[in-house]
């Protein structure tokens, strides 16, 4: 049987399970949810996850490169918005130059008049009527040489502002087109960005589950339950109160007739106020040490308790637990889930097939439960009764001890889909259950 696969399949039945279990309502209370599985992706889908995920940033990478390439071919002289605005300035400065040239011929014109005019005014009594005939003509031409000066010098300015407005409304169309195409290159990095993102989370994803069939190919067959191999857990109580600490064991035993070359027992501690909807995580903490050891060490979803090496068939070993429960906490439910997976070195692995959880009460901070019994497991009872005695005891205590050096990464993942399997859908489920028989703790 494979473990490993069993294991994560549960980790993504546990992904989806609390969101439904904690909507039902004690109305409906009653009807069981269905399971919801998610199924892991092939290598094959994933060779093909990551094969578009190259085709997305490969694409990406090029829409930036033409970007780029359109920004820097608004540079060229020969671009049809560079041509278009350098031919609308050409044109507003013959046109200023016309403007100006017309403008100095008003201003010559108007001098010509005031001239012919001084003449005019000039006239002695004495003129002859020849003389003020020629003086009046020579005004008159000049003032009619005013008058059209003045005209073109109007066509000028209108031809001049026409001009000015078209060279402006040509270099706008360049600096917007520029401006567009910063920004086009802008989010085309930031397209080249999210897909290379994209592309390496693939590659890392097929490159794992590569990694994976390699190393599971041929060890899974090997691991499976073994339900000689127990956990359980004694002197937790029944309820706990907030703001104290409460020590208790674990049991590992090896009923089997084999040694067990390593065994890595696990220990996950979920609870929730007495609604079931708020998480308390941040104010419960479950610690270990070793027999031999005054040292403290926390359990959650990334720290698991180092290796029993070796387990001997018959054998046992006792791990000191810690609860830890802040002040702060308010009453409400917990529950201890332990289990143990083993690995031997002959590639044979396995663990035991359930997970056993051992719920409690949370009690106010002050509170006095008086005497409570111990925390009882909820699931079955570990089967013991092939346990080999020795020297009169029902057990022998392991002749290893927990390993100082830590797991190893083969126990850490499967420990890890068994913790996290539980540690996401503890709370829904025994919210739940405790609903069913309507109990309002």
């Amino acid at each position: 049987m494979k473990i490993r696969r069993i294991l994560a399949t549960a980790v993504a039945a546990a992904v989806t399970t609390p969101a439904l279990l904690l909507s039902v309502t004690p109305a409906f209370a009653d009807e069981k949810p269905s399971a919801q599985t998610q199924d892991k992706p092939t290598v094959a889908e994933l060779e093909k996850a990551a094969a578009a995920a190259q085709t997305a940033y490969d694409e990406a990478v090029a829409a930036e490169k033409a970007a780029e390439e359109a920004l820097e071919a608004t540079t060229s002289p020969t671009h049809p918005l560079v041509v278009a605005a350098k031919a609308a300035k050409e044109a507003a400065e013959t046109a200023g130059t016309a403007k100006t040239a017309a403008d100095q011929a008003v201003v010559e014109a108007r001098a010509a008049v005031g001239a012919a005019q001084a003449v005019v005014d000039a006239l002695p009594e004495t003129a002859t009527e020849a003389e003020r005939t020629a003086a009046e003509a020579k005004l008159a031409e000049e003032t009619k040489k005013l008058t059209e000066a003045e005209a073109t010098a109007v066509t000028a300015g209108a031809a001049k502002t026409a001009a000015d407005t078209k060279a402006q409304e040509a270099t706008t169309a360049l600096d917007d087109e520029r401006v567009a195409l910063v920004r086009k290159i802008d989010q085309a990095q930031k397209v080249v960005k999210q897909a290379l993102a994209d592309k390496n989370a693939a590659d890392a994803a097929l490159a794992k589950a590569k990694e994976e069939e390699a190393e599971q190919g041929g060890d899974d067959e090997d691991c499976v339950p073994e339900a000689k191999l127990t956990t359980v857990v004694t002197g937790l109580p029944s309820t706990v109160v907030a703001g104290t600490k409460t020590n208790f064991k674990l049991r590992v035993t090896n009923g089997s007739k084999k040694t067990m070359d390593e065994v890595l027992p696990f220990a996950y501690v979920h609870a929730t106020d007495k609604s079931g909807l708020k998480d308390l995580g941040e104010l419960v903490r479950l610690q270990w040490s070793s027999g031999s050891s005054s040292t403290w060490k926390t359990v959650d979803n990334e720290h698991y308790m180092d290796a029993i090496s070796p387990l001997k068939a018959g054998a046992h070993a006792d791990i000191k637990m810690r609860l830890t429960i802040d002040a702060s906490a308010p009453a409400g439910n917990g529950i201890t889930f332990v289990a143990g997976d083993y690995f031997n070195d002959n590639g044979s692995c396995g663990g035991t097939p359930d997970l056993e959880g051992y719920e409690f009460l949370i009690a106010a901070a002050g509170s006095k439960p008086g005497k409570t019994g111990d925390a009882k497991p909820s699931a079955h009872k570990p089967n013991t009764s092939d346990l080999k005695p020795q020297g009169g005891s029902s057990a022998r205590p392991a002749t290893g001890t927990l390993a100082a050096t830590g797991s190893s990464s083969a126990t850490s993942q499967l420990a890890l889909a068994s913790g996290a399997a539980v540690a996401i859908g503890a709370g829904a489920l025994f919210v739940v259950r405790r609903r069913k028989v309507g109990s309002d703790a």
